[in-house]
């Protein structure tokens, strides 16, 4: 059953299959922006070979991308709300590719930490513009689930980035060969936004009118001060930021390295349950948005999606000697119940005046984006805390990874609690 208070706002479905061209077009890009972000966990040792790195300047690399994401969704936010987000999106694109093709040439760690730094600047504004054209084509009540389908091709881009894009790295022979390619799918992305991506329905220009009026009366900081104070803003933040650890870690960066030294499968094995893992969060994702919309709430599954990922994630570092069918089930598992991140979305934006979706929800990006450069580098630090070197190699044991790992046992049960709080 729906929310009436959801269904007494204003309907959108003159133009349903329009609606989904744009903004399944505009989501390209946020499936682009998830291959960069996820594409460490393939080449995670050629980069520690090629710029001879050890685990905390692997980690910073790595959170250059969300170094950039922290400085620019704030701005990002405000001015998407002001500006064509059409002409905005075309921009932070450019940015991105541009970005990809430096990291891809790089020959020193400088100039690999700017493109992924650039990269990082461009996609602060991939969530944030899809989110703001979709709320400009569909109706309130079916955010949850159109949410689920960005963030479906957000992480179709992260499964890209696993198993994919380490099999086009070995036939290549390089991984900036694949990085190359990269860049022309950056490019198409781009030809494909300029054609078939527009700002709003063409018969919603007073509706246009009027979030310009509101804009304007209130001013900029106006704009920031409401979106600021109000606490459900920075709950669902804190929320998203803390369920979203394992898509980081596992997902980001060390899973591969993580199943391979501690629960001793193969690399090609790994690159299954990761790629797997990203299958789970695109199953979850439509699940928790279908299923929200379907009851017309959103804190309730994001209370059950926390709790069952917390336990999850137990049986995995805790219980020892797990045969592959099993890691492989928990890490689709995982992904599929930390998914219920997608609900803080239309909660965020049903929690605001429609005018204020990107600013306000720019505030939950940056909490994601937050934990996105602090964790890695913690987590890296960890790692580095008994480790030992070998032909100026760090070389990292199971005992590592499970003190680094003990972070999201300490940190994801906090998630149930702020929800409580909500």
């Amino acid at each position: 059953m729906q929310n009436p208070k959801l269904m007494s706002m204003h309907e959108k479905t003159a133009h349903t299959a329009l609606a989904w061209i744009v903004t399944l077009t505009a989501s390209l890009f946020f499936f682009y922006e998830f291959i960069q972000m996820n594409l460490f966990n393939a080449i995670n040792e050629q980069l520690r070979e090629e710029y001879r790195l050890d685990a905390v300047q692997l980690g910073q690399l790595f959170s250059m991308y969300f170094y950039a994401n922290f400085i620019f969704l704030f701005p990002a936010g405000s001015i998407l709300d002001r500006y064509s987000t059409r002409k905005v999106l075309i921009f932070a694109i450019i940015l991105s590719t541009l970005g990809t093709f430096i990291f891809s040439m790089a020959s020193v760690y400088w100039v690999a930490a700017l493109g992924r730094f650039m990269v990082g600047g461009g996609a602060a504004f991939c969530f944030l513009s899809c989110i703001r054209i979709a709320s400009r084509w569909f109706s309130p009540h079916r955010m949850a689930f159109v949410t689920g389908v960005v963030v479906t091709m957000a992480m179709l881009g992260g499964l890209v980035a696993q198993t994919p894009f380490a099999s086009l790295a070995n036939y290549l022979g390089s991984f900036r060969q694949a990085l190359l390619l990269n860049t022309a799918l950056g490019v198409i992305i781009l030809i494909l936004t300029l054609l078939l991506v527009k700002d709003r329905p063409p018969d919603a220009q007073d509706e246009a009118l009027t979030d310009h009026a509101h804009l304007k009366a209130l001013g900029v900081w106006g704009c920031l001060k409401i979106a600021v104070l109000n606490p459900q803003n920075w709950l669902g933040g804190c929320y998203t930021a803390l369920i979203n650890l394992p898509v980081f870690i596992l997902g980001g960066l060390w899973g591969i390295m993580y199943l391979t030294e501690v629960h001793h499968i193969t690399q090609s094995e790994a690159s299954y349950a990761t790629t797997i893992f990203f299958m789970g969060v695109i199953l979850g994702s439509l699940a928790y948005g279908y299923f929200s919309d379907y009851l017309g709430r959103r804190v309730m599954p994001m209370i059950v999606g926390a709790i069952l990922s917390f336990i999850v994630m137990c049986i995995l570092m805790f219980i020892p000697h797990l045969p592959l069918w099993l890691l492989i089930t928990l890490f689709f598992l995982v992904g599929f119940f930390t998914s219920s991140q997608v609900l803080t979305y239309p909660l965020i934006a049903e929690s605001n005046p429609i005018y204020l979706t990107s600013t306000s929800i720019s505030i939950d990006s940056l909490c994601i984006m937050a934990s996105g450069f602090i964790v890695p580098s913690l987590f890296g630090w960890l790692m580095e805390w008994g480790s030992v070197h070998a032909n100026n190699v760090t070389v990292y044991h199971a005992s590592d990874f499970n003190r680094a790992m003990l972070i999201m046992s300490e940190i994801m049960p906090d998630c149930h609690w702020l929800l409580l709080l909500s």
